[in-house]
């Protein structure tokens, strides 16, 4: 397992804050409250930990099939439906949705291989990520994948929690299925966007993982 690097900086920030929280726990709260003082150190090194978890990378052995759509992200799968898109194709659309947890692995994967011919950043509001509106009035990032034989629209989405989405593609960029999309900061969705014709391979609640499960083939 490594560290994402979207993680550094927060990590470092965190620890630091968590070494002199103890300190002045130690020097302030210690003399008079020894138990209280242990409790809190738990306490901040536990969330130190996790942090540090939430960034992790777990080596992983990736699905490659060019005839399928493999999750871009870790989570529970919490939509299956047709959907009209009023943002790219205007027409209806096969809607995947992950959801991710604050304690899933944050690294968004391209779901397929091909060329990004679009790629938008959108700002919005910050509800709950299981909230069926988030697809459309959250901060998000959208991107478009087009292959030969299909496309798919790829929407990062902030939850109630995360602050800030990662987004590496661009426009012209040739992409292969599986490397890093992007990644976002504590707690989040990601939805997909497929042609009417994909075959879900996977129902609603199921756990899913990026790089491993197919969301969905094609033929």
């Amino acid at each position: 397992m490594t560290i994402h690097k979207e993680g550094f900086r927060t990590i470092l920030i965190v620890g630091w804050g968590v070494v002199a929280l103890i300190f002045l726990s130690l020097r302030y709260l210690y003399p008079v409250l020894p138990i209280a003082h242990s409790v809190l150190s738990v306490v901040l090194v536990a969330v130190w930990v996790f942090i540090i978890s939430f960034f992790r990378i777990p080596k992983r052995t990736f699905t490659y099939n060019e005839q399928a759509f493999v999750s871009p992200a870790d989570g529970k799968v919490v939509v299956i439906e047709e959907t009209v898109d009023a943002e790219y194709y205007h027409e209806k659309r096969l809607q995947i949705s992950v959801f991710m947890s604050p304690a899933n692995v944050h690294v968004n994967r391209y779901p397929i291989s091909g060329e990004v011919i679009y790629n938008q950043y959108h700002k919005g509001k910050y509800l709950v990520a299981w909230d069926p509106k988030s697809s459309t009035e959250n901060e998000r990032h959208s991107l478009v994948i087009q292959t030969p034989r299909n496309s798919v629209l790829v929407k990062q989405i902030a939850g109630a929690l995360a602050k800030r989405i990662v987004n590496y593609a661009a426009v012209g960029k040739s992409v292969k299925q599986n490397d890093e999309l992007g990644f976002i900061k504590f707690g989040s969705r990601v939805d997909l966007l497929l042609p009417l014709d994909a075959k879900p391979a996977v129902k609603i609640g199921d756990q899913v993982k990026n790089g491993i499960t197919v969301l969905a083939t094609f033929s």
